[in-house]
């Protein structure tokens, strides 16, 4: 039997993190809270939401059964 590689998320994990802060270019996954990247604009900038997420739309929904 041949060993299987090892399987990792580190690769899939950077290529999720689409959301950036245009201010100190901090990335985020794209499964973000909004309220998260609230905080982080108000935190370590001082800043609105917009001033550091230009262009953020927000994910639709998740639909229930």
């Amino acid at each position: 039997n041949e060993a299987k590689p090892a399987k990792s998320q580190l690769k899939q994990n950077e290529m999720a993190k689409t959301i950036i802060c245009s201010v100190c270019r901090s990335t985020f996954l794209c499964t973000v809270q909004k309220n998260e990247l609230v905080v982080h604009a108000e935190n370590k900038h001082s800043k609105a939401f917009v001033d550091c997420f230009q262009g953020y739309v927000e994910p639709p929904p998740k639909k229930t059964k």
